[in-house]
């Protein structure tokens, strides 16, 4: 089999392909001794039908045309690899000559990922911003924690913010009720703005018993964005008390004996969260600073894939109407041209950022150990609530192993780029990356050669 490949853009080639006919013989004789085992030739047993007659029988050109649908996925991956091509996308392929007897000649136009001059990632700098813990930040993870020891009790007097109510709800639209809006019962802690908007401002100053009637939009149910005349009953007020903040409070509500250890405690935890934050920034601007740096080729294939995929999610969750997608992006304050503007730098940004964090992939040599892969599974299983073993079944059955696959080897890239980068907060100082990212390899072993001969001196002092 010979091939020679076009170069029609930075992103996409055309491989030509010509294949003798003596090495399509093989997949003959493998679709005939398949079609003797299914055709019943009278005088001959199953799978004796000499291939003539079986010819005869089938047509010439009806074998053909079986033989080379069957060979080609075959042959364009055999063309794909003698060039050295790194495919991504499925490609179009074009029959150009098939007679029987004679060589398979056929192209194949498909996307690959471009030639990518990479910048020096030793000379990355990221600057983010410093970690900082306030008094107010503390006393706000305190009286979170308050909240969840307090108690409530009933009270006679008017809805004020921050009580419990026990509310009724129901709703009008010209005139008619909506019966899918209506409940009773409905517990609601005031000022929480976890129901419908103006619920709150309707509630404060009502007593027990009471009702008020405002306008809102509803948010669920078959007139969902709705303007509706909502009428909201309360049937009973109830405020949180509160414990003292002293050490029998930090007793009761964890393991230290004074509150000032408690405070402490809390103030380490805002920290440690705003560490994960940091480490999020530090690699969201690290490849931030690369997209900016590199000039990248874009797939149009991909990109409009990834676009058309898009439109289609946002339509087919309002059942394919084009019409309510226009109505619901203008109450959203956005059009159809909008949303389509921001689907496309959207899918752009997100196919550049795998082409460029690949190419750094093969050019760092990352590799994706069981250790990394089976984390990750684990990870996912916990979300969605499976076993790792069954969540790995079902990703092997839809063939999205190789997409989780690429995921961790991306996430291991974007760790080791960080690792090569010089990272600063807005202060000036120098952060260690190395608790969220790892140390760079080559530190790695100089620190275990360090320890190594550490052990040995020891070694030798002891023996003296």
């Amino acid at each position: 089999m010979k091939s020679t490949v076009e170069k029609l853009s930075p992103t996409r080639v055309r491989i030509n392909v010509e294949v003798p006919f003596t090495e399509l013989e093989p997949d003959f004789d493998r679709a005939f001794k398949q079609l003797a085992k299914q055709v019943r030739l009278p005088g001959f047993r199953p799978g004796k039908a000499p291939r003539k007659l079986l010819e005869a029988r089938v047509g010439r050109e009806a074998m053909l045309d079986q033989v080379v649908a069957d060979a080609l996925p075959s042959r364009y991956s055999e063309a794909v690899t003698s060039s050295d091509l790194r495919p991504i996308g499925q490609p179009e392929i074009e029959i150009t000559k098939k007679v029987y007897g004679e060589e398979l000649t056929f192209t194949a136009e498909v996307d690959v990922r471009p030639d990518i001059d990479l910048p020096d990632l030793d000379a990355l700098k990221v600057t983010v911003d410093p970690i900082t813990v306030t008094d107010e930040e503390v006393d706000a993870e305190l009286q979170n924690l308050r909240k969840r020891f307090g108690t409530l009790k009933g009270v006679d007097r008017p809805v004020q913010e921050g009580d419990f109510v026990s509310i009724d709800l129901s709703a009008t639209i010209d005139g008619e009720e909506i019966p899918e809006a209506n409940t009773e019962g409905l517990s609601h802690e005031v000022g929480s703005g976890q129901l419908i908007e103006g619920l709150d401002e309707a509630i404060v100053g009502l007593k027990e018993g009471e009702s008020k009637t405002f306008t809102a939009k509803l948010v669920a149910g078959e007139h969902a964005g709705e303007e509706a005349e909502v009428t909201v009953t309360v049937k009973s007020v109830k405020e949180r008390e509160l414990p003292e903040l002293d050490d029998e409070f930090a007793q009761l509500a964890s393991e230290f004996d004074t509150i000032e250890e408690l405070r402490n405690s809390l103030a380490e935890q805002v920290r440690r969260v705003k560490r994960i934050q940091q480490a999020e920034q530090i690699r969201d601007k690290a490849l931030e600073t690369l997209l900016e740096q590199t000039e990248v080729p874009l797939p149009e294939n991909i990109v409009q894939a990834q676009v058309e995929e898009t439109i289609h999610n946002a339509i087919h969750a309002l059942n394919h109407d084009e019409e309510k997608f226009a109505e619901l992006l203008e109450k959203q304050g956005s059009s159809r041209e909008k949303f389509d503007a921001e689907a496309r730098a959207n899918a752009e940004k997100a196919v550049k950022t795998q082409l460029l964090v690949d190419a750094i992939a093969d050019e760092l040599n990352v590799e994706v150990g069981q250790a990394d892969l089976t984390e990750r599974l684990v990870l996912m299983s916990r979300q969605y609530g499976v076993e790792p073993q069954q969540l790995l079944a079902a990703l092997q059955q839809n063939n999205q192993l190789p997409a989780i696959y690429a995921d961790v080897r991306r996430g291991l890239t974007l760790a080791r780029i960080v690792q090569r980068a010089t990272v600063t907060d807005t202060d000036g100082n120098t952060i260690d990356t190395s608790e969220f990212f790892g140390r760079p390899a080559d530190a790695a072993e100089a620190e275990a050669a360090d320890a190594g001969q550490a052990d040995d001196d020891k070694g030798k002092d002891q023996a003296e």
